[in-house]
């Protein structure tokens, strides 16, 4: 039997989560269970806010 990793890796697909992104107000769904305490973006408008790479 195998264990599954963090990112669902084994055993199946990943849990997801229903969201409202906090831009666009798009309902998405992200793999894992918001809290409230940060922003949701949907994949669109993550491209935007993620850091940028050098």
């Amino acid at each position: 039997m195998y264990r599954e990793d963090r990112r669902g890796r084994f055993g199946g697909p990943r849990e997801m989560h229903k969201a409202t992104c906090a831009d666009c107000g798009k309902e998405c769904e992200v793999p894992f269970k918001p809290n409230g305490t940060k922003p949701v973006y949907c994949r669109e408008c993550y491209q935007q806010h993620r850091p940028k790479r050098f």
